[in-house]
């Protein structure tokens, strides 16, 4: 008896490279509005596979699956001191833990992606989980 195909031509597909999980995250960050992009100034995006040893370290993680996403830089309340410039804010998004997460999940990965991108720059800010959550579902 003939099974019929149900993977949705899975079969043949990798799992996405760090070049196409950072295009989807750049993507996701070109679509926040404005103000909310504004207010990160020219925060670089970055997609690594894991973070290194220096920031499990320092965040006392468990395993490197234990952190999504980094932001790194200045907040708001920082920008306009007189400590010498350190360069732009950057936010991680660490590859092999969001498709950890997104195996484990019923979610769709750019979905993880833009909330990973929109909680690290959120809670870097000062927003609220309801600020991030209506960034998030605008139409809620």
């Amino acid at each position: 008896m003939a099974i019929k195909d149900q993977s949705g031509d899975w079969a043949g597909r990798f799992s996405p490279s760090l070049i196409q999980m950072e295009s989807l995250a750049l993507e996701a960050f070109a679509h926040l509005p404005e103000e909310f992009r504004m207010l990160c100034g020219d925060v670089v995006i970055k997609m690594l596979d894991f973070p290194d040893d220096s920031i499990i370290e320092d965040l006392g993680l468990d395993t490197p699956f234990d952190i999504l996403g980094l932001f790194e830089g200045s907040g708001i309340g920082e920008r306009f001191t007189l400590k010498p410039n350190e360069g732009p804010s950057r936010i991680t998004l660490f590859r092999r833990a969001i498709l950890d997460y997104w195996a484990e999940n019923d979610e769709i990965l750019g979905d993880i992606i833009t909330h990973v991108l929109i909680h690290e720059i959120g809670h870097h800010f000062g927003l609220s989980d309801d600020d991030m959550d209506a960034l998030e579902n605008p139409l809620s």
